[in-house]
């Protein structure tokens, strides 16, 4: 077995000896002066060396191949055929090392840039490229091959010693413990009776088995926690209380209504605005209004109309509803009145709305004339009596 393994690493020297003095071999025959090699190249470089790592790859696993398997009768066969393999691969690197490496060298005179371009890749020319690319996939093509021969001849010896060893005893089944019985420190089934302590309740048997760590650990870890919780919220009061829990979550959850009830507002319009009675409401509306740089240079403070007309009468050129009102203080007229919904928003246009909307039958003194048709609030439907009936006795 020594002496096969000498021959075959002096094989394999000789091999890699080829591949390297094939890298820098020039063919002498090549016409006009040498090309420049190919290993000036670094992409070149690199896969020589890839090329040569995979071969290196190969043999070590062939070695491996061979001395699992032990395949005594083909040694001399393999040495024997070890010169002319190597004969012939020196004549194939020999016949193809100049259409490789001579290619390398200066394009004709005549050849164009875009011929020279299509023709390398990396620098190198095309054929050079491919041909190493196809050495590389065939070596680890070879390197596969070799891994399944050798896990199916792996396999097989492992089937092979599983069926000449004895089958195991029931006694050393029963005694055959998994890693989550080791881990818990479990007993086997065999020493139950040294484990029991003669406490049997309707055929259950109290055994003195200790409890898993990992339980113990984890119940040590929250009489720890408790301590610390204790001494938090209870005696330093580091921490907040149940209670001021309770007080910080009810205060949060009122900013958050009234920023929702905000949001709400300011999503009214036209269609659905409603006439707002609240007096926070309402002194929002007057503020808005009697500044004097909104209503009051048309309207005057009082709504008796200036320019504008009178707000507090029943006259109204573009309705008096609550709707039209809020729809004319936004978009404003073709009478020169403007539009103000880029000023406020919608909440703040509802507001003054309103505020105006409760301006009727104040009498301000020198009131402007009266201006458009009468306007009458729609009277609300009134019940039947048979309905109200029917909604009184459902009360009691």
């Amino acid at each position: 077995m020594n002496l096969f393994n000498y021959n075959k690493s002096k094989n394999m020297i000789r091999l890699l000896g080829i591949f390297l003095a094939l890298g820098f071999v020039q063919p002498v025959w090549a016409a006009g002066p040498p090309a420049p090699s190919a290993f000036s190249n670094p992409l070149a470089i690199v896969l020589v060396v890839l090329m040569l790592l995979l071969l290196i790859v190969i043999a070590i696993l062939a070695n491996i191949l061979i001395g699992t398997a032990d395949i005594k009768l083909k040694k001399r066969k393999q040495q024997k055929l070890a010169a002319p393999v190597t004969a012939a691969l020196v004549t194939v690197l020999l016949l193809t090392s100049s259409s490789l490496f001579a290619q390398t060298g200066a394009a004709p005179a005549d050849a164009t840039a875009t011929t020279t371009a299509a023709q390398t890749i990396g620098g190198m020319t095309a054929s050079t490229f491919y041909v190493m690319a196809t050495v590389i996939f065939l070596e680890l093509f070879i390197i596969i091959a070799l891994l399944i021969n050798i896990k199916f001849l792996l396999k097989a010896e492992k089937d092979k010693l599983v069926t000449e060893t004895q089958p195991v005893s029931e006694e050393v089944k029963k005694n055959q413990l998994s890693w989550w019985d080791k881990f818990n420190s479990f007993r086997p089934s065999s020493q139950e009776a040294d484990l029991d302590l003669g406490h049997d309740y309707d055929g259950i048997r109290e055994l003195n088995n200790r409890l898993p760590k990992w339980w113990l650990y984890g119940f040590y870890i929250t009489i720890l926690s408790g301590c610390i919780y204790l001494y938090r919220f209870h005696i330093s009061h580091t921490g907040p209380s149940s209670k001021q829990e309770f007080e910080t979550a009810v205060a949060q959850g009122e900013l958050k209504v009234k920023e929702y009830l905000k949001m709400q507002g300011d999503n009214v319009d036209e269609n659905t605005v409603t006439l707002l009675t609240a007096k926070e409401d309402l002194d929002a509306g007057k503020a808005l209004f009697t500044n004097p740089a909104n209503c009051v240079p048309c309207h005057r403070a009082d709504g008796g109309g200036q320019v504008g007309p009178n707000l507090t009468d029943e006259n109204w050129i573009y309705g008096g509803s609550i709707k039209d009102i809020f729809k004319t203080i936004k978009y404003g007229t073709n009478k020169g009145m403007k539009s103000w919904q880029e000023n406020f928003t919608a909440k703040e246009l509802a507001q003054i709305a309103s505020y105006v909307k409760s301006l009727k039958g104040t009498n301000p003194p020198n009131p402007k004339a009266p201006d458009g048709p009468v306007y009458k609030e729609e009277a609300a439907p009134a019940l039947d009596s048979a309905k109200a009936k029917d909604g009184k006795m459902a009360m009691n």
